[in-house]
């Protein structure tokens, strides 16, 4: 090991005038561990996890979309294997079933309910802060790596996603990884890691489908750039990896196509039953393009014009907006600030010099991800951005020690002040958006990063003055996202679209705010969050707010409620927020449900979800999650009706038919309508399939 690799003390400190201010030029940093360090690291992670699992209950279900999948996975292990909504395996949910495999497992082991379905979640957020910990640590440290994890656990949309039951918390962990191992891969020159990596892709895959890939540019090109072996070996170990994405991802899709579509569930989210159209359309290019056939509505604008949408405007500072700059943006341009600096004083470093690697692979992660997101014109929720959470983290954490450890230059000095100003300035302008919560806490942030500037600016003469700017620096820096953070703990969240933190102006309409099990008191209109104005969703109708109205276009906004707790005799759901069941309803489809595929089918998987976690029996969701996939067809529904498989139809629901996608669905209740005799319980209108008129 060259005897110029330096041990990265707690506090750093300058290095003595004239030495180069990157002095690793090994591929492996090997440091000294202090005593402290393991409990450090241990509290740490600890904390990490007394956060995500804190008040956790509070969510009930949370995405009752993905939790009745969870439900039928328990029941059945067809729809283990294809991640089917129901039991009855008539439809698959719209992403591949990955980050359900781990939650059904759970619930095999610990029955159902809601911890089992959301403390896997906030164990992976565990796990992706030791990843990042230790990747930072073996680097630059135990200071970078604990500021590091600091900063990624006290992430607004990480508190909330590694709370929740969407895919989004999987991916990122496996991502994590991939960058991890690919790391490792670098560091020792053996093809295992960059195998490993390629697996972790693969698997990412099948969390969340192509967003897994946004990563393999910078992972091969980081490789390509930094390994230690000859060229062509390089080419070939990269060749080798991504046989490793593509048989970890694409087994389970050689199954899904190759099956009989007749053998298996329907594909969700697509409007062929195909697993590459999805993949390719609904949860791929349309993405980008705005052009997703059965979503909801069109886009949110071109990237050129940035048009408006329901999705929001599009363009570069997409991310710094609305109520999607509380997610994740406090930090972003002291990040980049901070790393251009960084790069600067790695400048003249040898090419395999691991702190610049991971520096330049942070930064290239966290830009290629900002981009995509910014510009993509399809569906695009502000909780997506917990994708950029990681590599902000790591960025964050091992950029500020470059600079930090290198304060004896007036440059550097000055870049810290800045960074520490614009990022008070950013929080001022965030935390204002929030309109009358804490209205003092933007004027401490500012008190406190401000005595971190003048701090910065003071060469460092001693071991106090070290520590008091670094923590001014910290806490000034990381004060707003933690009452963010601690205020998303606090409160429940459900349904299909949730937002960290208080209610804020500016909101793209219903989907501002957090879900709420029964609705907003005072009738808030939207998907059970609290958006201002109440306006619900576009065309759509307000909530009452005695059962939490869900404000969809063609669907039943006074009858709109949450999975669990709502108030009043239930009703049948939206497109975004679950149905509520009462216990008419409940005792009427569990009678003798034994006895059928489905005990009730109902149109939209949001409301099925409902009846189905309410009553423990397979509900089919007629159209899968918009109601516009044609699943099933007429002819397939009246054939199930025939043959005594399902026993009720539940009225309500999305009609299907969006954004050129089918009206199956509308067609299904037209003709249960025709030919059964309707009764209301509790409000609800339900259809006697086995009487038939």
């Amino acid at each position: 090991m060259n005897a110029s690799v330096a041990v990265a003390p707690a506090l750093p400190t300058h290095p003595p005038t004239g030495s180069h201010p990157v002095v690793a030029n090994s591929a492996v940093l090997a440091t000294r561990r202090s005593r402290w360090e393991a409990p450090a690291y241990a509290g740490a992670l600890l904390l990490t996890g007394i956060l995500y699992v804190w008040n956790l209950a509070s969510s009930g279900w949370a995405n009752a979309f993905y939790s009745a999948a969870v439900q039928a996975g328990t029941q059945n292990w067809v729809a283990f294997f294809y991640g089917s909504s129901d039991a009855g395996n008539s439809i698959t949910v719209d992403k591949p079933p990955a980050s359900l495999w781990v939650m059904e497992l759970s619930a095999r082991i610990f029955g159902l309910s809601s911890w089992s379905i959301l403390v896997p979640e906030a164990l992976m957020g565990v796990a992706t802060a030791a990843i990042i910990l230790f990747t930072v640590r073996r680097r630059f440290g135990a200071a970078a790596a604990l500021v590091s994890t600091g900063v990624f656990a006290l992430t607004p949309v990480a508190a909330l996603m590694f709370r929740f039951n969407n895919p989004d918390a999987l991916l990122l962990l496996l991502l994590t990884a991939s960058v991890a191992m690919t790391l490792r891969a670098i560091d020792r020159n053996r093809l295992r890691w960059l195998l490993l990596a390629g697996v972790a892709v693969g698997f990412g895959f099948l969390t969340k489908q192509l967003q897994a890939f946004l990563v393999l540019p910078v992972l091969a090109g980081l490789y390509a750039a930094f390994a230690g072996v000859p060229i062509l070996k390089r080419l070939w170990h990269l060749l080798a990896a991504l046989g490793a994405v593509i048989v970890s991802a694409g087994w389970w899709v050689a199954v899904v196509e190759l099956v009989p579509a007749s053998a298996r569930p329907y594909i969700g989210g697509s409007q062929t039953n195909s697993f590459l159209e999805l993949t390719f359309g609904y949860n791929g290019l349309g993405r980008l393009t705005g052009n997703e056939t059965g979503s909801v509505t069109g886009g949110g604008g071109t990237a050129a014009a940035g048009g408006g949408g329901m999705w929001g405007s599009t363009g570069l500072f997409r991310l710094f907006e609305n109520e999607i700059g509380g997610q994740i943006s406090w930090l972003i341009p002291a990040a980049l600030i901070l790393c251009a600096g960084a790069l600067v004083l790695i400048g003249r470093a040898p090419r395999r010099d691991p702190r610049r690697i991971l520096i330049v692979v942070f930064a290239s992660w966290l830009v290629v991800t900002m981009l995509a997101f910014s510009f993509m014109a399809g569906i695009f929720h502000a909780y997506y951005t917990v994708a950029l959470a990681a590599p902000l983290a790591g960025l964050v954490g091992a950029s500020g020690a470059v600079l930090f450890r290198h304060r004896g230059r007036l440059w550097v000095r000055i870049l810290l002040a800045v960074s520490a100003v614009v990022t008070a300035a950013w929080a001022w302008v965030l935390l204002d958006r929030a309109v009358s919560w804490l209205p003092w806490l933007k004027v401490v942030v500012l008190i406190v990063s401000a005595a971190g500037a003048l701090l910065a600016l003071i060469p460092p003469r001693s071991r106090v003055l070290t520590a008091a700017t670094l923590s001014a620096l910290l806490v000034g820096a990381l004060l707003a996202p933690a009452a963010y953070t601690i205020e998303t703990v606090g409160a429940a969240h459900s349904g299909s679209i949730v937002t960290a933190g208080p209610t804020v102006q500016g909101g793209m309409g219903g989907f501002g705010g957090r879900g709420f099990t029964g609705g907003a008191p005072g009738g808030n209109g939207g998907f059970g969050g609290r958006a201002p104005g109440g306006n619900g969703f576009p065309g759509g109708q307000t909530g009452t707010g005695t059962q939490g109205g869900t404000g969809m276009p063609g669907g039943t906004g006074a009858q709109g409620g949450a999975v669990a707790g709502g108030r009043g005799a239930g009703g049948a759901g939206g497109l975004l927020e679950a149905s509520t069941v009462s216990s008419a309803m409940k005792t009427l489809l569990t009678a003798d449900a034994s006895s059928y595929t489905w005990a009730a089918a109902a149109i939209g998987s949001q409301t099925a979800a409902g009846y189905q976690l309410g009553t423990g029996a397979a509900v089919m969701p007629i159209g899968g999650f918009n109601g516009s996939d044609p699943s099933p067809t007429l002819a397939q529904f009246q054939a199930y009706v025939a043959s005594g498989r399902i026993h009720y139809f539940i009225a309500g629901g999305r009609m299907g038919g969006s954004n050129g996608g089918s009206d199956v669905s509308a067609q299904i209740q037209q003709w249960v309508e025709a030919n059964f005799t309707a009764k209301t319980v509790d409000g609800v209108t339900v259809y006697n399939l086995t009487a038939q008129n």
